[in-house]
């Protein structure tokens, strides 16, 4: 059995976060630093928010540096949102592999995310959401964004799939 904990005064649960997700907007500053650049740099940001699960952050493509993607074969289905395609991200001499994605053509209650992409934190130098340097959520599968404003438990680690 899961134990929840209990947010403070200004936290958020992801226990309290629904399935299927919701789609909100954020006017927090998120920045994502790559190999010393920062490669995105939005007020504008789309929060994916799902129970168990810490925030993901999706940021329009227009406050991105697109020079800096590079389109990949590869593609993976999610039951909410559709079909994902992949990007490698290499800035200078450093490529990570399938650590940028986006759904061109999500489902119709995911239309906010279409022209965003969004990043796995533990792959990048960096992550910020206003100043705070974010804690990637264990096991990469999800991607979200873990703050001191948000408490879990976080499914994704290790021992957590079943829940």
């Amino acid at each position: 059995m899961v134990q929840r904990i209990e947010p403070q005064p200004g936290q958020e649960s992801v226990w309290d976060y629904p399935r299927p997700p919701r789609v909100e907007g954020s006017e927090k500053r998120i920045r994502v630093v790559f190999n010393g650049r920062t490669i995105a740099d939005s007020q504008r940001t789309v929060r994916i928010l799902e129970t168990s699960h810490p925030p993901v952050y999706y940021i329009p493509l227009d406050d991105v540096r697109q020079e800096f993607l590079v389109p990949v074969q590869r593609a993976t289905f999610c039951e909410w949102k559709g079909v994902a395609q992949y990007f490698d991200l290499v800035v200078g001499d450093r490529r990570v592999s399938h650590a940028v994605w986006r759904y061109p053509q999500p489902t119709e209650r995911f239309a906010a995310i279409s022209d965003c992409v969004a990043v796995y934190p533990s792959q990048m130098e960096a992550c910020y959401v206003d100043d705070e340097l974010v804690q990637a959520q264990a096991g990469d599968f999800y991607g979200g964004w873990i703050t001191s404003d948000i408490v879990g438990p976080f499914k994704g680690g290790a021992g957590t799939w079943g829940w």
